[in-house]
């Protein structure tokens, strides 16, 4: 049995021990392997998190799947060193695009990661960070599609173990918004990460800006670790009334996966052998099955969130847990959680 779960912050595992970790797993067959996927979340680094490159992806995703491209989101990774504080962030685009560029040779695989980036800046300049997102496009050759600015803010623990740290509801202040209207003007969406308690304020921005593509990630940021790991069902009951609440705003889609990170609480990443398909898609069904109900498959998107999923699963059994929660789905829906969605909401040409 394995042991309570205690939350300790962000303990993503190096590479090395998660790889020894996976290589345990129980070899699955990709089910519907003619099925295409398009993994609208991923990313790519090589720091001292470990590398996950080109190679480390396409052996992820050389499963048996029929993933066809891939969307890199922002990671806070191979920013430039010097020059303006502002444009630092044009060294991560810079680094992806890439690793976009040799995979679109062909001469990788069929597969095209990267074919979308979302990037970052800082919404916090105000108007002046169009000058950011406008040289950012121009770096990636228009394959960037849009930013991620993180949110999650917990006074608890929890909140001290993030990758950003924001002060709370950033997403109100002022000149953080004058920032945001710059998005839709050049096309690009916004990825929203934050918390579950934080949903009220995504639904708030995205009233306020209904123009604006709202990509709300991780089936909320359900919090079920810390403090709240004790009243987990009331938690739920809360998350479900914001995610039915958010859903009635059309600019906003919503993306099903992120359930292998700690912070939902499951014990997953402390079995001794990763699990199987089957059991990741009983422990993550009360998450996804609501989503599907209050968005619609046409505003859905699987997402494999690696390689930070990693932690708590094998890139092969996770699609494979996907498909058997989607096994009653018709085979419009199926089209529109596996590739349409993303397609749309990314600019990705069927491939």
């Amino acid at each position: 049995m394995a042991e309570p779960y205690v939350f300790q912050g962000n303990s993503y595992r190096h590479s090395v021990a998660l790889n020894r970790w996976i290589a345990r797993s129980r070899v699955e067959q990709a089910l519907e392997p003619d099925l295409p996927i398009i993994d609208p979340h991923h990313h790519l680094w090589d720091d001292d998190r470990g590398p996950y490159l080109l190679p480390q992806i396409l052996g992820d995703i050389g499963g048996g799947h029929n993933v066809r491209a891939t969307v890199f989101i922002e990671c806070r990774t191979h920013y430039r060193a010097d020059g303006p504080e502002a444009l630092r962030p044009l060294g991560e685009v810079e680094f992806v695009n890439g690793i976009a560029a040799m995979s679109a040779s062909g001469g990788y695989g069929p597969a095209r990661v990267a074919a979308a980036i979302v990037g970052h800046a800082d919404l916090r300049l105000g108007a002046h960070v169009q000058e950011v997102l406008e040289a950012q496009i121009a770096l990636t050759g228009g394959r960037m599609r849009g930013i991620r600015w993180s949110i999650p803010y917990d006074a608890s623990e929890v909140g001290k173990h993030v990758s950003r740290t924001v002060p709370p509801e950033i997403s109100r202040d002022a000149t953080w918004r004058a920032g945001f209207s710059r998005l839709a003007k050049l096309g690009l969406t916004f990825e929203g990460w934050c918390y579950h308690p934080q949903l009220p304020e995504i639904a708030e921005l995205a009233r306020a800006f209904p123009d604006t593509t709202i990509v709300l990630n991780h089936v909320g940021g359900f919090l079920g670790v810390g403090p709240y790991a004790s009243r987990k069902s009331e938690e739920f009951q809360r998350w479900l009334r914001s995610i039915r609440e958010i859903a009635q705003c059309p600019n906003v889609v919503m993306k099903l996966g992120g359930l292998g990170m700690l912070i939902f609480g499951f014990d997953l990443h402390l079995r001794n052998v990763p699990p199987s398909s089957e059991t990741l898609a009983a422990t993550w069904k009360p998450f996804i099955e609501p989503c599907i109900e209050a968005f619609g498959a046409d505003r859905c998107m699987y997402e494999s969130n690696f390689p930070v999923d990693k932690q708590s699963c094998d890139y092969t059994a996770c699609w494979n847990a996907f498909k058997r929660l989607s096994a009653g789905a018709s085979a419009t829906e199926k089209t529109a959680l596996f590739s349409g969605t993303a397609a749309r909401v990314y600019r990705i040409a069927p491939g």
